[in-house]
């Protein structure tokens, strides 16, 4: 955890601190943001980026897909500024919108598996950082 002295963050924890946090946020941000790619993809209909696979148990149409992809992204992004800003609720609800976004990019695995694996890597990172951060509080 850290402190907003004036301007500046200052780390409460120790030297790494600060730069966890920092790091979970800007993973965050950065999940969110491959997601909101991924949406856009998919509700504009692009059918040819994705490889659909038939007989798949969470098959659904793309722009379900997109509209899910927009929502975890949409979180992922706002609540990434949220860790970057120190805030507690944030590393909270970041832990619930990770661990959503990899059991959304597990279930989109078939259409985008590639893409769906760099997710759950960085989902993994940022459960990491953030259970850590908690955990030092």
């Amino acid at each position: 955890m850290y402190t907003s002295s004036g301007r500046h963050l200052t780390p409460m924890a120790g030297g790494t601190s600060l730069g966890v946090t920092l790091f979970a946020g800007l993973l965050l941000l950065l999940v969110g943001a491959f997601h909101l790619l991924v949406a856009f993809a998919a509700v504009a209909g692009n059918d040819g980026v994705f490889v659909q696979r038939l007989g798949y148990a969470y098959q659904m149409d793309l722009t379900v897909w997109g509209w899910i992809h927009v929502a975890t992204g949409a979180a992922a992004v706002l609540i990434g500024l949220g860790v970057m800003a120190g805030r507690s609720w944030a590393q909270v609800l970041g832990l619930c919108v990770v661990f959503l976004s990899a059991l959304d990019s597990f279930a989109f695995l078939p259409n985008a598996p590639i893409w769906s694996v760099l997710l759950i890597a960085f989902d993994a990172l940022v459960m990491w950082a953030l259970i850590r951060e908690l955990g030092d509080g």
